[in-house]
């Protein structure tokens, strides 16, 4: 996953809505039927904390990180270990990733650390994705080297900020959000769009999610990925994505479709049509593996084992 190396906040750790002083910064070096089948189980199992023990487990990962190279440990104090809680260091590295000359990371800090704090159910469902990127990245060291590093992560969490604040009339600061989000991390995803919890953008480049967009939980997305919509028109026009779905690079879906739990798409697919659940849809345009017919079922959850290939053995008409 592409690292996000920025410049980090403040010798004075606190966040209190009451305090207004400005922080000092160092520069340092984010509906149709289908045929009923039982339930897949988008649980990991894996041995991961529970989510109340993540922030916990970040500030061993930090010590230990310091200890191997001291260097950075003026950039762990301001962005991990002088902080209280999870939304506190949230708040932060969102203040300093999207601020901007007329727009000062003391004010955002502010006003992030007051939703975090008034939206308890965004901190469980950051933990989720902390946890989501450690267990299907491999290239993940740590919850620590998640949180400080992948774009995909913090595009993601501010979004979830946006989209609180578009549920509360507030569109325009959300709208602002996204924007300094495409600009900061190069993702795109309207204040309006669904996501729910344990999702993982892998690298995230070129990520869009249209304003109607819902994505189901455990679900992993791959850069270049376009959740769009087909024209002009207004209304509910954008893909509905179903719990434990792996998108794969590239992938364009359009309209208001709904990709069913558990499903495929292919790298570089174009979907344009309902794609059933624990179905596998590749090419351009997108058809099933298997046939309409009789598809070929997925045993496992896509979007947690992030096996991105095994379909080829299927498809005949793939050849080199």
């Amino acid at each position: 996953m592409a690292p996000c190396i920025d410049t980090f906040r403040t010798c004075n750790p606190q966040l209190s809505r009451d305090d207004d002083s400005r922080f000092c910064y160092m520069n340092l070096f984010r509906h149709v039927h289908f045929p009923s089948r039982a339930p897949i189980t988008t649980t990991s199992h894996s041995n991961s904390l529970d989510g109340g023990d993540v922030w916990l487990k970040m500030l061993e990962e930090a010590k230990s990180d310091v200890e191997q190279e001291p260097i950075l440990s003026s950039y762990y104090h301001a962005s991990i270990t002088s902080h209280p809680s999870l939304s506190s260091a949230l708040a932060n590295i969102l203040s300093v990733k999207l601020s901007t000359l007329t727009l000062p990371s003391d004010t955002l800090s502010e006003m992030f650390i007051t939703l975090l704090e008034e939206s308890p159910e965004i901190i469980e469902s950051v933990k989720q994705d902390l946890k989501a990127a450690k267990e299907r990245d491999p290239a993940c060291l740590s919850y620590v080297h998640c949180f400080l590093s992948f774009k995909g992560f913090l595009a993601c969490q501010a979004h979830r900020i946006a989209h609180e604040l578009w549920t509360r009339d507030r569109k325009i600061l959300a709208l602002l959000i996204q924007n300094r989000v495409s600009e900061a991390f190069a993702v795109d995803i309207h204040p309006g769009a669904k996501i729910g919890k344990g999702i993982l953008l892998d690298h995230a480049t070129a990520v869009v999610v249209g304003e109607t967009a819902v994505i189901g939980d455990n679900v992993s997305i791959l850069h270049g990925v376009t959740l769009g919509g087909t024209g002009k028109q207004c209304g509910d026009r954008h893909p509905k994505i179903g719990d434990g779905v792996l998108i794969g690079a590239g992938a364009c879906i359009l309209g208001n479709i709904t990709i069913g739990e558990g499903a495929k798409i292919g790298s570089g697919s174009v979907v344009l049509k309902d794609v059933p659940p624990r179905t596998t849809a590749v090419g351009n345009p997108a058809r099933l593996i298997g046939g309409k017919e009789n598809p070929k079922m997925v045993d496992k959850v896509p979007g947690l084992t992030m096996d991105q290939t095994s379909y080829l053995t299927e498809w005949s008409d793939y050849v080199i």
